[in-house]
């Protein structure tokens, strides 16, 4: 995300005028970063844009990040009728009831990746139960966010606060729920 909340074109997505935004900031420190997020991940959760984007770059693509990517199960949730490849099942019925399940069955971390529509659905669910804010330092002056505005407090609890040399920001925090 940048100083500015946006969450949009972030690698090169020709929605933005600003688009691969994240791209300077890149570091081997940065990416064994992201490397740790994904392999520590059982599958993913994605919305239809993202799930688009990603079965178009991904199986293509070798290594331990890509093969991971590959591999691992993919939800995807997307009002599409269309046959899902790359390992993908489509989210169905009420997507908040089988997100839940999901979230509720054994099987592991799920990592949203992108998806900003879904990610925003998500925290209005109360369904995320960790935050990881990546912050990068630059202002594209607009774009997708990916908070809601529907004015809901959450308290979040800071578990990890972690500079990179390029500048980025991670930013990991718990929610705070009472039962």
């Amino acid at each position: 995300m940048t100083l500015d909340g946006v969450v949009e074109a972030p690698g090169g997505e020709p929605t933005h005028p600003h688009s691969g935004w994240t791209m300077p900031f890149s570091t081997p420190e940065l990416r064994e970063f992201k490397l740790r997020e994904v392999l520590e991940a059982e599958s993913l959760l994605l919305g239809r844009k993202t799930y688009e984007q990603f079965v178009e770059a991904w199986p293509e693509r070798e290594g331990t990040f890509a093969d991971k990517m590959n591999r691992m199960p993919k939800h995807v949730v997307t009002a599409s009728t269309e046959p899902l490849g790359w390992n993908a099942t489509r989210v169905e019925g009420d997507v908040r009831a089988a997100i839940g399940d999901l979230k509720a069955g054994d099987g592991g971390p799920m990592l949203v990746a992108g998806s900003a529509t879904l990610a925003k659905s998500l925290l209005v669910w109360g369904l995320v139960d960790e935050l990881r804010l990546l912050v990068y330092p630059v202002i594209v002056g607009g774009g997708l966010r990916m908070f809601p505005d529907d004015r809901a407090k959450a308290e979040l609890r800071l578990a990890q606060l972690e500079e990179f040399d390029s500048g980025a920001v991670l930013h990991r925090y718990l929610f705070n729920r009472t039962a």
